[in-house]
């Protein structure tokens, strides 16, 4: 209260000493000034805004000149107040934070890292980074799967290791494949194989091994169906083919290093023999000498390939030692390997040659397509275990001469149309010396149906395409194909016998889940030709046996129970397709067959 008060006086003063001060500049009093009677502010305010005199005209301005000789002592006489105007006042609409935030400070510490400062801008070279260590499946060194199915089919084979070492690695395997059909007597087949290989990495040297057994047999059950032998005749004998092989190779570790020198050293041999009196014994010894100078590379092959054949007819000596020298040049965008190959044929026949060793690619479409040319050739052995394995229905005695290659022609391009997409395709040219041909040799009258090899009397021309395809997606879709397209020009015979011009072969495997595996296949083989002609046949001008094309479409899927067993089955020849590789020797129709796998 005492503060209002306070304040009402001094603001009434200042009104005053102003109305005092601005009528001494206006006029000078007539007569002394009367004492003003003691009023409250209020009252004195009301009567000062009463007044309605003007005395700007009276003093203040320029020509007017104090009176007295501007005395300051003179006696003022208030003729008009002042009435203050004051604004409205500016408020403040925020109100104070009364919280404290203060805010939290943690304690810093400080640790001084001891490297010394270099000024390296050169780009270095990354370190090998280690792969990550896998965690969805369980590691296992063994494995065993066996199965049954229709046509008498028992199947099993297993895989058995010494586990997860870099250094040494140690294995060991078995398969077995046994059906019987139903079409023909004694339409059986067996397939058995046994071996053990190993390898070891040493820090300069890395070693390895194996030695394999396999036991295959089958019957000679084939007989024209329209025109069969009489029963008494014809009695199915089996055939058995026994293989005992090994090998072992030294040879040096890579290293990413220039200059580097690197060599490796190969024994390898085999023991075949059949049923009957044929015997092959073979021994290999080959190795190669390579020094790397920048980009380029020089050095040379070479192998001795010895070889014994006895039948019951002949025994001979077939072997071939070759040498091949080469030099290669290798960019960014272009490889080029250059060379010879000199092979010499002694044993039951001598003969000499050279022959071109020589290979180029070029990028034409970075990181998409390279274009590739290549020009080689080289001898041909014939061996008894190559003949059976292709056709198991051969008779005794096989004839044996070695074809040669004289030169072969090749080009077309190859790379990745798109991520996971590879494709190969080229176009050729062989020319061939003494072609192998494999015909029937049939004698039903005497109960006789088993082939023969023959060959072509002079230099044949095969001229077609080849194409291959493979794409593999990170969902678990795998697919596959090649189709080759081949054109024969014989010398001598009439036709390429038994040699199929058109041949289609695809794949794929689908992985519906992470318990759910499907795969499948399909075969097209063209038409073929065998010079077999029946008695019934030759009457009616006909001069070779046409054995008809077929499909052969086959499927199977896989079902993960645990993560150590897994349920299969397979399905063959689903269009039950009555094919023929070999004529009066026809493949197993309609077949299915399943299983279980256990791995530990």
């Amino acid at each position: 209260m005492k503060l209002r008060y306070t304040f009402t006086l001094l603001t009434l003063q200042t009104v005053l000493c102003v109305a005092f001060s601005a009528n001494a500049q206006t006029r000078p009093a007539k007569k002394p000034a009367t004492p003003a009677k003691k009023a409250d502010a209020q009252t004195i305010g009301d009567a000062a805004s009463k007044v309605t005199r003007d005395t700007t005209k009276n003093g203040g301005g320029a020509n007017n000149k104090p009176q007295n000789g501007g005395n300051l002592t003179e006696e003022i006489v208030i003729t008009t107040t002042y009435k203050p105007v004051l604004a409205d006042a500016v408020k403040l609409r925020r109100n104070p934070d009364m919280e404290d935030k203060a805010p939290f400070k943690a304690p810093l510490s400080y640790t001084p890292i001891d490297k010394r400062l270099e000024r390296n801008t050169d780009i270095r070279q990354l370190n090998a980074m280690r792969m990550p260590a896998e965690v969805d499946s369980i590691p296992t060194n063994n494995y065993v799967k066996a199965g049954l199915g229709s046509l008498k089919t028992t199947f099993a084979e297993g895989y058995f290791g010494n586990g997860k070492d870099e250094a040494l690695q140690v294995a060991g395997y078995f398969k077995h494949l046994g059906q019987r059909g139903t079409t023909f007597k004694n339409q059986n087949t067996m397939n058995n194989q046994i071996g053990v290989f190993g390898k070891s990495i040493g820090a300069t040297n890395s070693l390895s091994g194996r030695i394999d057994f396999s036991n295959r047999s089958n019957y000679f059950y084939g007989y024209n169906q329209y025109d069969p032998p009489a029963a008494t005749v014809l009695n199915p004998t089996q055939q058995v083919f026994n293989t005992i092989s090994a090998e072992g190779e030294l040879a040096k570790n890579y290293r990413d290093v220039e200059n580097d020198f690197t060599y490796a050293l190969k024994l390898q041999g085999y023991s075949f023999s059949d049923k009957y009196k044929a015997h092959e014994s073979n021994l290999a010894i080959s190795g190669f000498l390579n020094q790397t100078i920048k980009q380029f590379y020089a050095g040379a092959s070479a192998s001795l390939d010895l070889t014994t054949q006895k039948d019951a007819a002949y025994s001979i000596s077939n072997s071939i030692a070759r040498v091949n020298p080469y030099i290669k040049f290798q960019g960014t965008n272009y490889k080029i390997d250059a060379g010879i190959t000199i092979a010499s044929e002694f044993g039951f026949s001598s003969r000499f040659f050279i022959f071109p060793a020589a290979k180029a690619e070029l990028q034409v479409i970075p990181k998409y397509a390279r274009l590739f040319v290549e020009a080689k050739g080289d001898i041909n052995k014939s061996t008894f275990r190559n003949f059976y394995a292709i056709n198991p229905f051969l008779g005794p005695n096989v004839d044996i001469r070695n074809s040669v290659d004289q030169l072969d022609i090749s080009a077309g391009l190859k790379g990745t149309l798109a991520p996971g997409l590879n494709f190969k395709a080229s176009i050729f040219r062989n020319s061939v010396k003494n072609m192998a041909l494999m015909v029937s040799n049939f004698d039903f009258a005497q109960g006789y149906n088993k082939f023969k090899v023959i060959y072509d009397g002079g230099a044949a021309r095969v001229s077609g395409f080849t194409g291959e395809i493979d794409y593999k997606a990170l969902d678990g879709l795998s697919i596959f194909g090649r189709a080759e397209v081949m054109d024969y020009q014989m010398a001598t015979e009439k036709q390429a016998w038994n040699l199929p011009k058109v041949k289609i072969t695809a794949g794929t495997s689908i992985r519906i889940n992470d318990k759910v595996l499907i795969n499948g296949s399909v075969l097209f083989r063209g038409e073929t030709y065998d010079p077999y002609v029946s008695p019934a046949m030759a009457a009616n001008g006909a001069t070779k046996t046409t054995i008809d094309p077929f499909a052969d479409l086959s499927g199977g899927v896989e079902y993960k129970v645990t993560k150590k067993i897994t349920i299969f089955g397979q399905v063959n020849n689903i269009l039950n397709a009555n094919s023929q590789n070999w004529l009066y020797y026809p493949n197993y129709g309609f077949n299915i067959f399943g299983g279980a796998s256990y791995s530990f």
